[in-house]
C-alpha cells in the first residue's frame, strides 16, 4: 500500500497520527490504531532507518503520554543522542527525559554521550545536556559528570550558567557529599545581574545551606549583607518591563531571596539584625492589592516569625496578617489563618487584637475557613477571655449548619472543660450546648456535667432547676435529656421545694406531679433509645421515695413497661415494681443519693493518666491506702496460676461497687465486660446482707445504700465503660446474676431482705499459724480461725516483722485470690515497720471459699515499701495453707 495513502506507515507524519488517533470513536478502536502505529514503528526499527527515526521518536513520545508502554523505543533516544546533528539530538534528549527516568538501567548508557555533549562547542546543545541531566540525574550519574556542571557554573553564557545551576541541585540532593564542591561557584553567582541566573544561584544556595551545615555557615558568614542589599535594591528598582507582574519588578526573585533569608537567620541573632531593616521595609511598602505582592507579604511574614526577629517586627507580621484575613480571597484567608496559628506562640496578645475577625471566619460559607478559624480560636482561649469568646461561639451554635456541629461543639466543651473560672458558669454553657446540640456530643460530655454538678453541693437545688426550665423548652437532644432526668430523679426534692436559691434565680412553682410528668414525658418519646427510657425508669423508682403521695402513680407508670420488647426495660419495669410494692421499709434507703462522683479519677481517667486495668506490671506499685484490697482484675499479672483456680479477667459488679463506694481502684472493665462474674454478684449480696446468714453486715449508710440501688438500676448497654459516672449506666443487678443463679432467684433476692442483720459470733476455733514468707529482710506469719457455724470463712490475722537494720515506710500489703475465693481486707495497724523485729504490723482480713473441702486456699501477695525514700517490692505464691480452711 502507498504510504501516503496509509496513516499508519512509518513514514506518516506525526501530525497525521494524532488525527487519526483522534478519530477513533470507542476505547477498543483507539488500542488497534495504538497497535498498528506501535508495529509500524517496531518495523522501521528493525530496519535501522536513519530517515524517519526522529519522527518514530516523536510518535513514540505521544504513544507515552497516551499512557500505552513504549519500552521498545529507548535505543532509539540513546541514536539519537549520539548523533551529531542539534535536532537529532534534541528529540532524543526530549525523548530520554519523557521515555526513561533514573531507575533505567538503560540511562547508564548515556553517561558518556552527557559528558561528551557537556563539552561540546555548541552552546545549545550544552543546554541540551545539562537540561536531561537535571531532569533524570541518578545519584551514579551526578558522581561522574559533577566536575563538568561545577565547571558550566562560570560558563560565558549567562543560559548555560543557569541550566548549570539548576542541574547542580539536582545533583547536590541525590549527592549531598558533593555539596561542598558547588559552595564557592553558588555564592559567586550571587553577584550576577542577570535576574535568571540571579533566582537559580539563591535556590542553589537555598538547597546548599539544607543539605550541608558548613555550607550554611559560609554563607550566612559571607553573603548575608550581600542579600540583604541585592532584596533592597530590587525592592527600591524602578519599572522594569522585562521583569515586571503587575507593577513588582521579579517577585518570583523576592520570594527566593526572602527563603534564602529565612534559612540563614534562623537561630543566628546577627544575621536576623542584620535584615530588621528589610523585612520591616518590605512589609510596609508593598502593597497588599495584588495577588503577587500578596505572595511577597506572605514570605516576608513567615521569614519575620522564622528568624531571631524583635517583637515589633512580629507585630508588623500579624498585622499583614490581619489584613489577609479581610480579604475577598478564600485562598489568602486560610493561609492566613495557617500562619496565625504558628503566630500566636509567638506572641498572643497581638493575634488576639484581630479576634473579631477571626470569630467572623468561624462563620464563613467555606468549610475548611471555618474549621481552621476554629482551631484558631481554641489556642487563643485563656482564663481572661474564655466568657466573651465562649458566648459568642454558642450563639453561632443555634445558627450553623449542622455538618459543622459536631466540630463547633466539641471546641466549645473542650474549652468550657479547660477554661472554667466556676462551676455555676460551667454549668450553664454546658446545658446551652446540651440544648442546642446534645446528639453531636460525645458520652464523655454529658457524664462529665454530671459529675461536676454532683461534687456541687452548693448548686444542686440551682442546677435542677435550670435543667427544669431548659427541659420545658426542649426534650429532642438525648444527651441534655439524660442530664435532665438524673438530675430530677436525685435532687427531685431540691426542685419542689426550691433549696438553694441564689440572688440571680428567678422562684418557680413545681409541684411533684409536674416532675413525674415530665418523666412520663420522657419515657413516652418513641425518638429516646432504651438507654435514657432506663435511665428515665430509675429516676422514677428514685422519686417514688422522694415523693410519697405520687408512688402509686410511678408504680403505675413503671408497670406498663413489664412486658416491654426491650428485655432491659421489662427487667427494670418488674424489679422496680416489686421494691415500691414489697419492700417499702428498704426502699428509702436504697434510693439515697448518690455519692459524690470523685472528680479527680474522672478527668484523669478520661486523659487516660490512670492505668487500665490489668496493666500493673511486676516492677510496679500502685499507691493505695494501706488495708485495701487491689481488686483481682487489676493484679491480673499476680494470678498467673494457669489453671480453673487462676482467677480471669472479667469486669464484675463488686469492682464497680467499690468503686461507687469511694476506693480509689484501676477501672475494671475488660474485654469480657459480656461475661458474668460471681464475685460481683457475692459482692452486691453482701452489701444487701443478703445470703449466707453468718456474714456479718456493716451498718447501712447513705453511700452504699444509694450505689446498691444504681448497680440496681443501670443500663447493660454500656459496660465496658469504667469511668464512676458509667455506674449511672454500665451494670444491671440481675445481668450479673441471671448466668449464676438464674431468673428466678433475683425475687428471692429482693424477698430475701431482713430488716434487722443477722448477728454473728466473735468466738470461733483456733487453727496452727504458719510462716506464709520470708525473705532475707522481711517475714510474715498468719493466725487462722474460724466463725462457728461458717465453714467457708476464714479471719487470718497477718503479722509482718523486719528483719533487716533499715526502718520501712510506707508499707503496703496486696493479695489476689482465684475466683472461687473472696477475699476482704482490712486496714493495716500502721504503715511504718520497725528495724530488727523491734516492732510489727499486723492486718487482718476474711477469705471465703465457695469450694471449702474440694479446694484448699491458695494466694499470691504483693508487699511494697520503701527505705530510705526508695521503693522496693516482694512478691509471693502462698499454698502451704492447712487443708481443713
Amino acid at each position: 500500500m502507498d504510504p501516503i495513502l496509509n496513516p499508519f506507515s512509518s513514514g506518516t507524519r506525526l501530525r497525521d497520527m494524532i488525527r487519526a488517533i483522534r478519530a477513533c470513536k470507542t476505547a477498543a478502536e483507539e488500542r488497534a490504531a495504538i497497535r498498528k502505529e506501535c508495529a509500524a514503528i517496531r518495523a522501521s526499527i528493525n530496519e535501522n532507518d536513519p530517515d524517519y527515526r526522529h519522527r518514530n521518536l516523536a510518535k513514540l513520545m505521544f504513544i507515552h503520554m497516551l499512557g500505552y508502554p513504549t519500552h521498545f523505543g529507548q535505543m532509539e533516544c540513546l541514536k539519537c543522542i549520539a548523533s551529531p546533528g542539534f535536532p537529532e539530538k534534541r528529540i532524543g534528549y526530549l525523548g530520554l527525559m519523557l521515555l526513561l527516568d533514573e531507575r533505567q538501567e538503560v540511562l547508564m548508557l548515556v553517561t558518556n554521550s552527557l559528558k561528551q555533549d557537556l563539552n561540546h562547542t555548541n552552546q545549545y546543545i550544552v543546554g541540551l545536556a545539562l537540561c536531561a541531566l537535571g531532569n533524570i540525574c541518578s545519584a551514579e550519574m551526578a558522581r561522574d559528570l559533577a566536575p563538568e556542571v561545577e565547571r558550566l557554573l562560570q560558563f560565558r553564557d549567562p543560559n548555560i550558567r543557569k541550566k548549570a545551576a539548576l542541574c547542580s541541585i539536582r545533583i547536590i540532593k541525590k549527592v549531598p557529599d558533593l555539596a561542598e564542591n558547588f559552595v564557592k561557584p553558588a555564592t559567586a553567582l550571587l553577584k550576577e545581574k542577570h535576574h535568571g541566573v540571579l533566582i537559580t544561584a539563591v535556590q542553589l544556595c537555598a538547597d546548599l545551606c539544607k543539605v550541608s551545615r558548613e555550607a550554611l555557615e559560609h554563607i550566612r558568614k559571607k553573603c548575608t549583607e550581600g542579600l540583604v542589599r541585592t532584596l533592597k535594591d530590587l525592592a527600591n528598582s524602578s519599572y522594569s518591563p522585562e521583569y515586571d507582574v503587575s507593577g513588582i519588578t521579579d517577585p518570583f526573585l523576592h520570594i527566593r531571596l526572602l527563603k534564602l533569608l529565612r534559612l540563614l537567620g534562623e537561630g543566628d541573632a546577627d544575621a536576623s539584625d542584620s535584615m530588621n531593616d528589610i523585612l520591616a521595609q518590605v512589609g510596609t511598602k508593598t502593597e497588599s492589592n495584588k495577588v503577587a505582592a500578596n505572595a511577597i507579604l506572605y514570605e516576608c511574614v513567615q521569614t519575620i516569625m522564622s528568624i531571631e526577629g524583635n517583637g515589633g517586627l512580629r507585630v508588623l507580621a500579624i498585622g499583614i496578617l490581619g489584613k489577609f484575613l479581610s480579604n475577598r480571597d478564600n485562598n489568602i484567608r486560610y493561609v492566613a489563618l495557617n500562619m496565625l496559628m504558628k503566630a500566636v506562640t509567638a506572641d498572643p496578645q497581638a493575634v488576639l487584637r484581630y479576634r473579631a475577625t477571626i470569630l467572623e471566619c468561624v462563620k464563613d460559607a467555606d468549610a475548611s475557613i471555618r474549621k481552621r478559624a476554629l482551631e484558631l480560636v481554641y489556642v487563643l482561649v485563656n482564663e481572661s477571655n474564655v466568657k466573651p469568646l465562649t458566648t459568642e461561639l454558642v450563639s453561632y451554635l443555634e445558627t450553623c449548619d449542622q455538618d459543622f456541629k459536631g466540630d463547633l461543639t466539641a471546641k466549645i466543651c473542650a474549652i468550657v472543660s479547660k477554661f472554667s473560672p466556676e462551676k455555676i458558669w460551667y454549668i450553664d454553657q454546658m446545658i446551652k450546648v446540651l440544648l442546642e446540640a446534645g446528639n453531636f456530643v460525645k458520652d464523655e460530655v454529658w457524664r462529665a456535667l454530671i459529675v461536676v454538678i454532683s461534687n456541687a453541693s452548693e448548686l444542686h437545688g440551682y442546677a435542677v432547676r435550670a435543667l427544669y426550665k431548659a427541659f420545658q423548652k426542649s426534650n429532642e437532644q438525648e444527651a441534655f435529656t439524660r442530664v435532665a432526668i438524673w438530675c430530677i430523679g436525685e435532687y427531685g426534692d431540691l426542685l419542689i421545694n426550691n433549696v438553694g436559691m441564689l440572688d440571680l434565680e428567678d422562684r418557680i412553682t413545681v409541684t411533684e406531679s409536674d416532675a413525674v410528668d415530665l418523666i412520663e414525658i420522657t419515657i413516652q418519646c418513641h425518638a429516646l433509645d432504651f438507654t435514657t427510657k432506663a435511665m428515665a425508669l430509675v429516676a422514677l423508682l428514685k422519686l417514688s421515695s422522694r415523693f410519697p403521695s405520687c408512688s402509686e402513680r410511678i408504680r403505675e407508670i413503671i408497670v406498663k413497661y413489664k412486658g416491654n420488647f426491650v428485655l432491659e426495660l421489662q427487667q427494670r419495669s418488674i424489679e422496680f415494681n416489686s421494691i415500691i410494692a414489697r419492700h417499702q421499709n428498704i426502699r428509702s434507703m436504697l434510693v439515697e443519693r448518690m455519692p459524690v462522683l470523685d472528680e479527680a479519677t474522672f478527668i484523669g481517667r478520661q486523659a487516660g493518666s490512670l492505668p487500665d486495668a490489668g496493666s500493673i506490671s511486676a516492677g510496679s506499685s500502685v499507691s493505695l491506702p494501706n488495708g485495701v484490697a487491689k481488686p483481682a482484675d487489676s493484679l491480673v499479672d499476680l494470678l498467673d496460676l494457669n489453671s480453673n483456680d487462676a482467677p480471669a479477667p472479667s469486669s464484675s459488679g463488686g469492682d464497680f461497687l467499690q468503686d461507687l463506694l469511694g476506693v480509689d481502684l484501676s477501672p475494671a472493665a475488660q474485654s469480657g465486660a459480656n461475661q458474668t462474674s460471681k464475685s460481683g454478684t457475692d459482692a452486691l449480696l453482701d452489701l444487701l446482707s443478703v445470703g449466707s446468714v453468718s456474714r456479718p453486715v456493716e451498718s447501712p449508710s447513705a453511700q452504699s445504700n444509694s450505689s446498691a440501688i444504681d448497680i440496681l438500676s443501670a443500663s447493660k448497654s454500656e459496660k465496658a465503660s469504667v469511668s464512676p459516672l458509667d455506674d449511672l449506666s454500665s451494670l444491671s443487678l440481675s445481668s450479673r446474676t441471671t448466668s449464676i443463679t438464674g431468673a428466678a432467684p433475683m425475687m428471692d433476692l429482693l424477698d430475701g431482705f431482713a430488716s434487722t442483720p443477722p448477728k454473728s459470733e466473735n468466738n470461733g476455733t483456733v487453727y496452727p499459724s504458719i510462716t506464709a514468707f520470708e525473705s532475707s529482710s522481711l517475714q510474715l506469719t498468719f493466725n487462722f480461725s474460724k466463725q462457728p457455724g461458717n465453714s467457708q470463712t476464714t479471719n487470718i490475722q497477718a503479722t509482718f516483722i523486719n528483719l533487716s537494720s533499715d526502718e520501712y515506710t510506707d508499707f503496703i500489703f496486696q493479695a489476689a485470690v482465684p475466683k472461687f475465693l473472696q477475699l476482704q481486707l482490712d486496714p493495716a495497724s500502721g504503715s511504718t515497720l520497725p528495724a530488727n523485729g523491734n516492732g510489727s504490723i499486723t492486718q487482718n482480713f476474711r477469705v471465703t471459699n465457695s469450694q471449702n473441702g474440694k479446694k484448699s486456699l491458695v494466694m499470691r501477695i504483693r508487699i511494697t515499701y520503701k527505705i530510705n525514700g526508695k521503693e522496693k517490692l516482694e512478691e509471693g505464691q502462698i499454698s502451704n495453707f492447712p487443708r481443713d480452711l
